[in-house]
């Protein structure tokens, strides 16, 4: 139950943060909800991760249908990958990444203090 409710708490929050701060606002949300929800710290990274992926990739996909995947295509173009899905495959996987990282951080602080 905790895992859930920190996965969308994470999510929510983050898509509230991006709105008003950098793209890196994502790592402080996942930091202090991992630092409230009392995990296991791989717990806490597997929740980070998952409730930061969830959002970019939604995020990202909303950006995306809009403009018929020309940023995305072109960006997949810029990198040399085959399919701008796989674009927004990375782009998902790295924000998952700072998510977890951050989270998982916050859980170790919370078990050392």
């Amino acid at each position: 139950m905790k895992f859930l409710l920190s996965v969308i708490l994470i999510a929510l929050l983050s898509a509230v943060a991006e709105n008003f701060f950098s793209w890196w606002s994502i790592a402080v949300v996942s930091f202090i909800v991992a630092v409230f929800f009392s995990q296991k710290p791989g717990k806490s990274f597997l929740s980070g991760f998952c409730g930061v992926a969830v959002f970019w990739l939604v995020a990202c996909l909303m950006h995306d249908m809009v403009n018929d995947h020309i940023l995305s295509i072109r960006m997949a173009v810029l990198f040399h990958l085959p399919s701008y899905g796989l674009f927004i495959a990375v782009t998902v996987l790295i924000g998952g990444l700072v998510g977890g990282l951050s989270a998982w951080a916050g859980s170790l602080i919370r078990r050392r203090a």
